[in-house]
């Protein structure tokens, strides 16, 4: 397949995105305009990184609003990974991707990864792109918001899970699949948690995690909303300022830090956007030199949850 051909076939249409086509929650108020733009600026990021001309990528994610940047670096991630998984002669777009325009968007490209696998059918790590140690790990996370998102019916209305994942794999996968549920119920936070008492006990505290990571990152919710998902969270009130820390480190990687992020992060982690994503950096750092496990990643989100519960004493 010759990249010409490969490009036409992979543009997406980004009708896509609309939430009344996908059959999501619709109520009034800003939620619906700040979600779809999210998705858009994904397909913008998917279509432009599968054309030819490498040059394009950038010029069409530096005509978008700089708060939208990220979802676009999501969307070349998972278009450079299709490409090298696709066409393997000609491999290394994901390690371009990273070492240039998304450079400041890592954690947003290994994002997309995991979409690119979720489409093909596939695990992550099948013939894997050039990655990071740890956060290759994130690509669960988008494999499990594309299951949520494009098969909305049987992988949250049935609770379905892909056969074969362990149980580590599985938690990230339904962080990703939390993060698809904030979009599903247009960040109505008694839909979200409504939703989640649906799913098995045993699998509310990463959905909850996603959630964090999504009203955090994406937006979507005023302050008072935001206060009724900290309530509604109850238990896992960890889990939901874990995500938050996550998408804290993810925009202050970034350098653009919008300010309903500030504000999730001063509702849901109780702290303010630097502080959320030290956290990060200093669940890292206990984690010992060179962190690369499936565990690893998983101890990496507990102690994180555990400076939330020091601090929240």
């Amino acid at each position: 397949m010759s990249p010409g051909i490969a490009a036409r076939a992979l543009r997406q249409d980004p009708k896509q995105v609309d939430f009344g086509l996908r059959r999501f929650r619709l109520r009034p108020g800003p939620a619906r305009e700040v979600l779809e733009s999210a998705g858009r600026a994904f397909l913008t990021g998917l279509n432009a990184s599968v054309e030819p001309d490498r040059a394009v990528l950038g010029q069409r994610v530096s005509a978008l609003e700089p708060e939208l940047r990220g979802f676009a670096f999501e969307g070349a991630g998972m278009g450079c990974a299709l490409l090298d998984l696709l066409l393997p002669v000609r491999r290394g777009r994901v390690e371009a991707l990273l070492r240039g325009p998304a450079a400041g968007y890592p954690h947003l490209v290994h994002v997309g990864i995991g979409w690119a696998y979720a489409r093909l059918r596939l695990r992550p790590f099948f013939r894997a792109p050039a990655t990071d140690p740890l956060l290759r790990w994130l690509s669960w996370d988008g494999f499990g918001f594309h299951q949520g998102f494009f098969h909305t019916d049987r992988t949250v209305g049935r609770h379905r899970v892909e056969p074969g994942l362990s149980d580590r794999a599985r938690a990230i996968r339904d962080q990703g699949l939390g993060r698809s549920l904030w979009f599903c119920e247009c960040a109505d936070p008694d839909g979200v948690a409504l939703r989640i008492a649906e799913f098995p006990a045993e699998r509310h505290a990463d959905l909850w995690s996603g959630i964090g990571l999504a009203a955090t990152y994406a937006g979507g919710a005023d302050a008072g909303e935001l206060a009724r998902l900290a309530d509604l969270s109850g238990t896992f009130r960890a889990h939901l300022a874990q995500g938050c820390a996550f998408a804290c480190a993810a925009r202050r990687v970034s350098g653009i830090v919008p300010a309903h992020t500030d504000k999730a992060a001063e509702v849901l982690a109780g702290a303010d956007t630097d502080v959320a994503a030290e956290w990060t950096d200093q669940a890292l750092a206990v984690l010992g030199p060179d962190p690369s496990t499936l565990a690893h990643y998983q101890r990496w989100r507990a102690e994180i949850r555990y400076l939330w519960e020091r601090k929240s004493r």
